[in-house]
């Protein structure tokens, strides 16, 4: 039974994506106070306009909150993320999950040896693009799906390859919403640059990923034997083109072809606000997250296999 109190969050990290989970639980009508620990003062001062309370330590952030968002570089999820399991203290840890597949299944023994009633999660966001609910309610029988995440060059991430810092979003959608049981995988890539592909059953799957890209591209794409869905992840827009009704050759030989294309209808939000509102949520009703510790782990099984078939070309 969900408790209507006001909660004490905290964001340890503030860099790129702990600035965004500073400002989102600042407008959270759930929110009381939000309390932030981040060794660089210099982050600490670029989030001090969202009317947060500065820690010193995070021991000391840790006394004043009811959850946290871990939000610090990768190397440091896991002895973050220990130490305020420790503390009965629930926290949503940005994926992924850990910086190696041991550290998580250390993680996981951890919370397997009693948590005390503490949830945590893992933000993979993508989750909570609505787009993704809509398509999955569409598919039937993919016959191919090609899902491209590319972005410019970036001193964003420093500790994690292409498949930990972009592909994983897609893995994650790939393995734990589209598709579940036997899979053949194969891939190429750098530490900047992967395409894998993905046979599951009568099922293709390629994703790409880049961090050299000229152009941002964040795209689905799907073929069923009927219909063709297009899906772009940030507009959150959503094409079906339909089976040609007609073809046909006209005058000059020029070929000719009638079909349907349909947009639908999405409902456009802010992933970040809908993933942080649910994690507020399932902390207060004492359920488990939409993303668990377990899924990530899977998650982070896949990358260190794409990587291992990266290594030997």
């Amino acid at each position: 039974m969900e408790v209507l109190i006001d909660m004490n969050v905290g964001v340890i990290g503030a860099g790129s994506m702990g600035k965004n989970h500073v400002r989102v639980y600042s407008e959270l009508k759930d929110v009381e106070e939000v309390y932030v620990y981040d060794p660089d003062a210099a982050k600490i001062r670029a989030v001090e306009k969202y009317g947060i309370t500065a820690c010193d330590s995070m021991d000391q952030l840790l006394k004043q909150v009811d959850l946290v968002s871990i939000c610090v570089p990768t190397k440091y999820h896991y002895s973050v993320a220990k130490s305020v399991i420790e503390k009965g203290i629930s926290c949503l840890i940005e994926k992924p999950l850990t910086l190696t597949v041991e550290e998580g299944e250390k993680l996981l023994q951890l919370l397997g040896n009693g948590n005390n009633g503490v949830v945590v999660g893992v933000g993979h966001i993508e989750r909570f693009n609505p787009m993704i609910g809509v398509i999955k309610k569409m598919i039937k029988e993919p016959l191919y799906v090609d899902i491209r995440r590319h972005n410019p060059a970036s001193d964003r991430i420093t500790d994690a390859s292409i498949v930990e810092d972009l592909m994983i979003h897609d893995i994650d959608i790939v393995f734990n919403v589209l598709f579940d049981g036997e899979y053949e995988i194969a891939s190429a890539g750098n530490g900047d640059l992967c395409t894998t592909l993905i046979r599951f059953g009568s099922s293709v799957v390629s994703i790409s990923a880049s961090r050299r890209a000229a152009k941002k591209i964040r795209s689905i794409y799907i073929e069923e034997e009927d219909f063709t869905i297009e899906g772009d992840f940030m507009n959150q827009e959503v094409y079906v083109y339909r089976k040609p009704s007609e073809y046909g050759i006209e005058n000059g030989g020029r070929y000719r072809q009638e079909n349907i294309i349909e947009k639908v209808m999405v409902n456009k939000i802010e992933p970040l606000k809908e993933e942080l509102k649910a994690f507020i949520t399932c902390v207060k009703r004492g359920e488990a997250f939409t993303i668990t510790p377990s899924q990530a782990l899977k998650d982070l099984k896949i990358c260190a296999k794409i990587n291992k078939l990266n290594a030997v070309l």
